[in-house]
């Protein structure tokens, strides 16, 4: 499924570039943006200066980011510049702001599918996949930031109206990549339970976290109950919702999300 999610996404992005971005000189984000800029300037094939810009960080991800990680984000790089060679550069909208946008919101898509599929579409992203491991930033907004020297290229080559046209689309696909991974975001569950053990139990196998545990009684019955406090990301809310659902479907659970987390927490 990963790998289906992975090629889906970068065939997305060779669709964004060659007919919305491309046609308007407008640049993308990251590396692939310089081999958008190297593309319209030199005789060389965008998809062909993509992997080759490429190939050095994939070389950082394999000593940093794990080989499975790696794998997949190869396997992107890779179907993402077989796609700009072979999809046909056509200049599908003649508003250069709109296709500004439209080459983001699609570029931002397909980016964030990628990284949902648990890999990156390369280049940049590999680094901010490295800080985010660190802190809890929004990939999006690190990889807007990473960003900024390639709309001041933008301007200095072409012109500043390409210039702007390349943030709106930075900044569309940035905030469209940040809707989508939500990796990021965490969660506090605080769940009330007559089977804690049992929950528990489940938690511990399944996830990578701790859980704390505090002996209750229910004010109106009396009954005795344990309250399982733990934070996870929000990719992990619907197996843990299903795992509770299995053991005890009338536990309350209230779930609240979380500011910050300091201390020990382990960002995968």
């Amino acid at each position: 499924m990963h790998i289906v999610l992975i090629i889906a996404g970068a065939v997305l992005v060779a669709f964004a570039f060659n007919f919305f971005l491309i046609p308007h000189e407008i640049l993308s984000s990251g590396l692939s943006g310089i081999a958008i800029m190297l593309g319209i300037i030199t005789p060389l094939n965008t998809g062909v200066m993509n992997l080759l810009l490429n190939l050095p960080l994939l070389i950082l991800g394999v000593m940093k980011l794990g080989k499975r990680f790696i794998a997949y984000t190869i396997l992107s790089v890779v179907t993402l510049s077989i796609g700009l060679y072979v999809v046909p550069v056509i200049k599908l909208s003649t508003e250069p702001i709109l296709s500004s946008l439209f080459g983001g919101v699609l570029t931002g898509i397909g980016a964030g599918i990628t990284f949902r599929a648990s890999a990156s579409s390369g280049g940049l992203d590999i680094i901010a996949m490295l800080l985010a491991r660190k802190r809890d930033f929004p990939l999006g907004l690190l990889l807007s930031m990473m960003n900024a020297v390639i709309v001041v290229f933008a301007g200095f080559l072409f012109s500043w109206d390409t210039a702007l046209n390349t943030l709106i689309g930075i900044y569309a696909t940035g905030k469209v990549v940040d809707m989508i991974h939500t990796k990021h975001i965490k969660l506090t569950l605080n769940i009330v339970t007559s089977k804690g053990d049992e929950i528990c139990e489940r938690l511990l196998a399944s996830l990578y976290r701790g859980i704390t545990v505090i002996d209750a009684k229910g004010a109106y019955s009396g009954e005795k109950r344990m309250v399982l406090m733990t934070v996870i990301t929000r990719y992990q809310l619907n197996d843990v919702k299903q795992i509770i659902h299995d053991v005890d479907p009338t536990a309350f659970v209230n779930i609240t999300q979380t500011v910050e987390v300091v201390g020990l927490f382990h960002r995968e």
